[in-house]
């Protein structure tokens, strides 16, 4: 594929990644509204609590595994070193088959460590065995995502989070009914068992799927490995050490980055119960108040983790042949994009946050409170999208340890503010303090992320139009959605129609907006996916012009033009000479083409 097609097809591979993200997203939340209605709030609370003390382990243990594959194959790709890549391949299968199953077994017996509700336990003893399959699904998204290809991971997670929907419900309902005879804390309990049955049956799907791809690939695999004559094999013993020093970064990173949620659940459970003695299961309905806005917000955070994802081969690449200003240009543009989408979104949420909140959780007990909590942590989406990005960004180039350090800092002075806040402050606001705790972790983490980015790249992100302009434009489209929202439904009593309606003037209005403020340029938009068809109706609507100044008006400066072009011909046709007589073009090999390359 040519140079000029390739440029920025992370963008696109990234769009890919998104896209689906937002798909999982989105069938997680719809699956999790007829889940909580089987389950209750309590129930979820516990589903919430395991899940969390699952995801910290899962992040220490195999969850980074597809960012450090990814990094250390691209890097071998790059020089074309495709015997080393697999070797690199094959090291991580055993490594994740050794660290899973020791997480794997820490969890099954350890589960009354990792929660502090009695009724949390079983939920997260289920999920025990989820962690071990998660390691090896790591490791084939990530071989696949070193190529730069995003597709295999994107329709495997599709497909994960589809079984995880119907077997999270099934086996809800039907764990629920085994126990119909008993009082509500243990139908609660055996209810968010059932629901992280689900979780366990999706990533099985999705290894399978994985598995599937990689077998479909296998003959063009081989191929490239036999080809690969050139280059002496890594030794199997540093291999291992190189993963042990790529992955153990990561993991830290990754693990202190996340550990926020985990602490937070921990402090709050342990305060309220341990401290101000609150009933296990008003503590658990709290925190399903709290898990249902985290759910909501966490949507367009997926643009933010897939732009990550699709950045790292790709910079890794270009760190490694020592292209900067590549790395600096694939930054910026993803800070752009990022941004672009992430601040409507957190005003959009901020804005109609109730609305929202009664299509998805409609639990009357919890309904104020959750939409309350959603307001208020709507400008994390920001925070951690752009945190996100810029810790993605440190490993890939190299700075492995930076992100370890900027996450300890954040983690620990979050931590302390919200002790203190819990302890000492009113606790008719507990659940406040916590998001308070939450916005904090998120500010502090993005700035230090921000700096040491600017530090190692010399970098500066374009404020204008990164920033400014979207943020102008998204406090227009919140105050128009809002008035449209209200207005509708005072016509009409439906939440459904009036909430779609207002999402859908806000969404055009930003789009003729930012369009208009001039915040992305014509190719910015066609490297979207969907960029062409939105370009088309951008010119359609006459907000963005079909030909530039020049382009309309040739005869201006015809005459400099055509010398110009004159001399250039002749200076190209003379080096062209040059380039024949001492430089010979390689053919391409047919078998170079990974299926589905990005």
């Amino acid at each position: 594929m040519p140079n000029n097609k390739r440029k920025d097809g992370f963008i696109m591979q990234a769009g890919i990644l998104a896209f689906a993200g937002i798909i999982v997203r989105m069938i997680g939340l719809l699956y999790n509204k007829p889940l909580v209605s089987i389950i209750g709030d309590e129930g979820f609370g516990y589903y919430d609590s395991a899940y969390a003390a699952y995801s910290i382990v899962l992040l220490i243990s195999s969850y980074s595994i597809p960012s450090a594959v990814s990094k250390v194959i691209a890097q071998r790709l790059a020089v074309k070193e495709y015997r080393n890549a697999h070797r690199i391949f094959q090291c991580a299968f055993i490594y994740v088959l050794v660290v899973g199953g020791i997480a794997s077994l820490f969890v099954f017996f350890g589960a009354g460590i990792l929660v502090k509700m009695d009724s949390a336990v079983f939920p997260l003893r289920v999920l025990a065995p989820t962690i071990f399959f998660s390691g090896i699904l790591g490791v084939l998204r990530g071989y696949f995502q070193a190529h730069k290809t995003m597709l295999q991971t994107s329709l495997s997670q599709i497909l994960e989070q589809l079984v995880n929907a119907g077997m999270s419900i099934g086996m809800a309902y039907l764990l629920v009914q085994m126990v119909a005879d008993k009082d509500m804390t243990v139908k609660a309990s055996y209810g968010a068992a059932g629901g992280t049955i689900g979780t366990g049956a999706g990533v099985l799907a999705a290894l399978l799927f994985m598995a599937g791809m990689y077998g479909l690939n296998r003959k063009t695999i081989h191929k490239r490995i036999e080809r690969d004559t050139g280059h002496v094999d890594e030794p199997y013993r540093d291999i291992f050490k190189m993963i042990l020093m790529v992955v153990t970064p990561f993991i830290l990173s990754t693990g202190i980055y996340n550990i926020n949620n985990f602490m937070d659940k921990t402090i709050y459970q342990q305060i309220m119960m341990g401290i101000k003695h609150v009933e296990e299961a008003v503590v658990a309905t709290d925190l399903s108040a709290m898990a249902k806005g985290t759910k909501i917000a966490n949507i367009p955070i997926a643009l933010a983790s897939a732009m990550a994802t699709a950045l790292i081969p790709g910079i890794s690449s270009d760190f490694a042949k020592g292209n900067i200003k590549s790395v600096q240009h694939k930054v910026a543009k993803s800070v752009k994009v990022t941004m672009l989408i992430s601040i409507p979104s957190a005003v959009g949420l901020g804005a109609l946050a109730k609305p929202v909140m009664m299509v998805i959780f409609h639990q009357p007990d919890t309904l104020d409170l959750a939409s309350m909590l959603l307001v208020c942590m709507s400008v994390t989406i920001v925070l951690y999208a752009l945190s996100t990005l810029t810790q993605a960004i440190l490993q890939s180039i190299g700075r492995m340890k930076t992100p370890i350090i900027n996450a300890t800092a954040a983690v620990a002075l979050h931590g302390a503010m919200m002790i203190a806040m819990e302890l000492f402050l009113d606790e008719k606001y507990s659940l406040y303090y916590y998001v308070a705790a939450t916005v904090v972790y998120a500010l502090l983490l993005c700035i230090f992320n921000q700096i040491s980015v600017h530090r190692y790249l010399n970098y500066s992100q374009e404020i204008e139009k990164t920033f400014l302009c979207p943020v102008i434009a998204s406090v227009i489209m919140g105050a128009a959605a809002f008035g449209v929202y209200h207005g509708v439904y005072f016509l009409v009593k439906s939440n459904l129609a009036a909430l779609g309606l207002a999402v859908f003037v806000g969404a055009f209005l930003y789009f003729v907006l930012i369009i208009c403020m001039r915040a992305i340029s014509e190719d910015e938009l066609k490297g979207m996916p969907k960029g062409y068809m939105l370009v088309a109706i951008a010119k359609k609507m006459g907000i963005m012009k079909p030909e530039n100044d020049r382009r309309k008006n040739p005869s201006k400066n015809s005459a400099k033009n055509v010398s110009k072009k004159n001399k250039k011909n002749i200076s190209k046709s003379e080096k062209n000479v040059k380039r024949k007589e001492t430089v010979k073009i390689p053919k391409k090999q047919p078998e170079d083409d990974f299926w589905l390359d990005g």
